[in-house]
């Protein structure tokens, strides 16, 4: 039986022209062929983060550059952001690190208020903020200039930007909102298998970086910025994945960087439109939503697991009953990546078809 294609909120579905790119004959990661493979993503790769620093390229799930960025630039004691799933895990991180960690934690749902941030802040003793631009669980998307600006008031606090799934859907400007690292995993909006993660790092971050002990070698941002100057990576990297990652970088700069965020909005206000004629009301607060996925409140009495399994069953099409605490209470769509106004509609006509059976 064929896998369903997925409208789950990470990982997306791949295209069959990402896959043949990744099925190029096989190259030494240690010689002219990689390195000129490597540089050749920077240039898209620095427009999706909007900045001139180099974009490395980890072979890790995202998490382990989250991990890795607090052993890189927290010292003693950090703030971390809190208002879902992956947020609040990264108290949990932080704290497994050995760092003295505290929250900001807001009802998952809501958004997290700059000023409140600033608050904390003011408290004193914080050297490094972690914070989740758009937070996969809930659909939240918070407010990456506000948050920047309050942070950035805070001299030699370090700030640690996850646009896990918000990367490539709507502008980061990191030297402009002057975040200190910015990261995602490549199997969101980038719509490639997982498997990647790519970061950047502000001066002031690689800076912090040198004085901080004990930083470990495999995410040492050290390494990565030594290797990044010849064109290369620190250790082994996943080459067949960085082969589809040159390709999708290059549909990227066919459609355009503002297209491509103005077909996210498109394809996300359609589930939008759709879950408001059948009823089905938004977790995320408006103004404050992720443009690359929905996430909806499940009502009482709807029969949430019949319904997904019955898309799956009889459209072969997958969407995600939710996630931790509020797993069953809600469900997610995706609509980045790949997705277009006919793909989205192929969605809502199956869903249509299952409410109506």
């Amino acid at each position: 039986m064929p896998y369903p294609k997925l409208f789950s909120p990470g990982p997306v579905d791949v295209s069959k022209e990402t896959f043949a790119a990744m099925s190029q004959t096989m190259i030494g990661h240690r010689g002219a062929d990689f390195e000129n493979l490597y540089a050749s993503t920077q240039p898209g790769l620095q427009e999706i983060f909007g900045t001139t620093r180099p974009v490395f390229i980890s072979t890790s799930s995202a998490w382990g550059v989250m991990e890795g960025a607090l052993r890189n630039l927290a010292r003693a004691k950090v703030l971390c952001l809190c208002c879902g799933a992956f947020s609040d895990k990264w108290l949990d991180v932080a704290k497994k690190c050995g760092f003295e960690a505290e929250a900001v934690q807001v009802e998952w749902g809501d958004a997290i208020d700059p000023e409140v941030v600033r608050a904390k802040l003011a408290e004193g003793g914080f050297d490094t903020v972690t914070f989740i631009h758009s937070e996969t669980s809930t659909g939240v998307l918070n407010d990456l200039v506000g948050i920047c600006k309050v942070v950035k008031s805070f001299p030699d606090t370090m700030l640690i930007v996850d646009c896990v799934s918000s990367l490539s859907t709507v502008p980061m400007d990191m030297d402009a909102n002057g975040a200190d690292v910015m990261l995602a995993g490549v199997q969101k909006a980038l719509a490639l298998p997982p498997g990647m993660a790519l970061f950047a790092v502000s001066e002031a971050g690689m800076e912090r970086a040198k004085t901080v002990k004990n930083r470990g070698y495999y995410f040492d941002f050290i390494e990565f910025a030594k290797n990044a100057a010849a064109n290369n990576t620190p250790c082994t990297p996943s080459i067949s994945l960085i082969f589809g990652l040159q390709y999708i970088l290059g549909e990227i700069a066919k459609e355009g960087f503002g297209p491509r965020q103005a077909r996210h909005a498109k394809t996300n206000e359609m589930i939008a439109a759709w879950g408001a004629k059948h009823g089905f009301e938004l977790f995320a607060p408006e103004g404050r939503r992720s443009f690359a996925l929905t996430c909806f409140k499940t009502p009482e009495g709807f029969d949430l697991s019949g319904f997904i399994k019955n898309l799956k069953n009889k459209h072969g099409l997958l969407i995600n009953g939710g996630y931790g605490k509020i797993k069953g209470s809600t469900f997610r769509i995706s609509n980045m990546g790949n997705e277009t106004e006919a793909t989205m509609q192929e969605l809502i006509d199956a869903m249509d078809d299952v409410l109506g059976a």
